[in-house]
């Protein structure tokens, strides 16, 4: 019978959220016969950052994003990040087809949406450096079919909203890709933790909290359960763990005690959406509009217009401001940064906060900033936006991860970097893998689950899995960025059977 699972599964998956949700359904897919197990705090799957209120739902894709694509001294834009996640999205595609194909997922309208994504800016210096951003990511296969323009009327064309209302002098440009989509990764999560419950060897708890992770003699690992409920504990013993639990993943690496995730420290930030459910105002925005963010600020900062679609019903999400919070869940607690503090972390800590004062900065401003300039920077995008229509929404938290190293020269020291992504910590004896990090970690979490395979299971690709692995993910092992042809044939095939756009 579907779910039932022994208390000595192949692999233990904590968190259900996305993550764990499409690195369980790769595992499956690959061999049907495994016994999996799924553990998650909450009553149900995608209630934290995978729920669809608590993210943008950009299919990221590195079409609208301005921060993937810095610009160097010189004034030439370097597209090289802005070209890995395009290509990564194109594997969660894949995926997402595949499951289509076979019918694991009956409708792909239940989870994804056609949105184009643009980029927008204002002013001389901005509008100079999105025309060179355009020209070289336009030259590029991977961005065919991009468009360019400098002419209000035509980006009022593009998205009324943002046009109406500016001063018709004021310099504008905007680039737009009609392949991009909204992404609701709730409704996703959903649909793979349903299809996944509905195979042999499969079982998902609720409300269940991981309180240990022990090795044991034998190699595998003893993990400790508590029922929220009634406080009672169970045992687990797994070949396998998978650490997926978004901003709860740090704690859990710790508990692990692997050296390999020693050194590792995680700084939380909170976030805040304007947020209109306005029909007459949300039906008239079918885009997602990324800006410039402001000389010093950090990437997190890039304000963001996006159109939702979630449960049926379109709405529009401005922001995120941030804030600060000691929380790393948003159900978590106000005690998690200070317990996730070590020995091994708290120099690489200190460290950054050292170096990145402008991130300090930012934080402080964005906490001690009023409603009324929330709004104000609204208008900036919406000039003709009225605040009885808007309503603030609280966001998922985020955990930046803060990653330790040796520094060179004579005076050798522990110091930290502040990382931006998802970084991906295995045992040595690749028995445990967590995530830690956050965005585009969603859009490109069928290329994480590929890359936690190859470090893991890399034994079992070499054996047998790694064909099986093609069949699901077709241009797997071809380099997207350089093969034009492979890269154009994977989205026409995909963009019919997911229901999006292709140019």
């Amino acid at each position: 019978m579907p779910g039932n699972v022994s208390d000595r599964p192949d692999v233990v998956l904590i968190g259900a959220g996305i993550m764990s949700a499409t690195f369980g359904t790769m595992l499956k897919e690959l061999d049907p016969s495994l016994s999996v197990t799924m553990f998650e705090v909450r009553h149900d799957c995608a209630e934290e950052s995978s729920n669809g209120w608590n993210n943008a739902g950009t299919g990221h894709a590195a079409n609208c994003e301005v921060n993937y694509t810095p610009q160097r001294p010189d004034g030439s834009v370097d597209i090289s990040k802005a070209l890995e996640v395009n290509t990564e999205f194109d594997i969660s595609r894949q995926l997402w087809a595949h499951l289509v194909t076979k019918g694991a997922i009956p409708d792909p309208r239940a989870f994804l949406h056609p949105c184009p994504h643009m980029s927008f800016v204002w002013g001389d210096e901005n509008v100079a450096f999105l025309k060179k951003r355009f020209e070289e990511m336009s030259a590029h296969h991977c961005y065919h079919g991009m468009e360019y323009s400098e002419d209000q009327s035509k980006i009022g064309e593009w998205a009324p909203l943002i046009i109406e209302g500016r001063d018709p002098g004021q310099k504008v440009a905007a680039t737009r890709m009609i392949t991009g989509t909204d992404v609701d990764y709730g409704a996703l999560t959903h649909l793979l933790v349903g299809q996944l419950e509905r195979q042999n060897g499969f079982a998902v708890h609720y409300e269940r909290e991981v309180t240990a992770l022990d090795r044991e003699e034998d190699g595998r690992w003893r993990v400790s359960v508590e029922d929220t409920g009634t406080g009672a504990t169970d045992i687990v013993s797994a070949r396998f763990v998978f650490v997926g639990a978004g901003g709860g993943a740090l704690p859990l690496l710790q508990k692990s005690g692997i050296p390999e995730g020693k050194g590792y420290g995680g700084f939380p930030v909170s976030g805040i959406w304007l947020r209109c459910d306005v029909d007459a105002v949300s039906q008239r925005h079918h885009v997602k509009v990324y800006g410039k963010a402001g000389s010093g600020s950090p990437p997190m900062s890039v304000p963001h217009l996006d159109a939702r679609i979630i449960d049926g019903k379109q709405s529009l999400l401005f922001g995120p401001y941030a804030g600060f919070s000691s929380k790393f869940l948003r159900h978590g607690s106000f005690t998690d940064l200070f317990t996730s503090l070590t020995h091994d972390n708290i120099i690489p800590m200190l460290d950054v906060a050292r170096d990145n004062v402008d991130l300090s900065k930012y934080l402080i401003g964005e906490v001690m900033q009023s409603s009324s300039h929330q709004f104000a920077t609204l208008k900036s995008f919406f000039p003709k936006a009225v605040r009885r229509d808007w309503r603030e929404a609280v966001a998922g938290q985020r955990v930046q991860t803060i990653k330790s190293h040796e520094t060179t020269g004579w005076f050798k020291h522990k110091a930290g970097t502040l990382q931006f992504g998802t970084e991906i910590v295995a045992a040595g004896d690749n028995s445990l893998c967590a995530l830690l990090g956050a965005s585009p970690g969603a859009s490109t979490a069928a290329f994480i689950a590929v890359e936690v395979l190859e470090k893991c299971f890399g034994d079992r690709l070499a054996d047998g899995w790694g064909s099986r692995l093609r069949e699901i993910i077709p241009t797997y092992g071809i380099d997207l960025k350089q093969d034009a042809e492979a890269c154009r044939r994977t989205r026409a095939d995909t963009a019919p059977v997911l229901e999006v756009e292709n140019v």
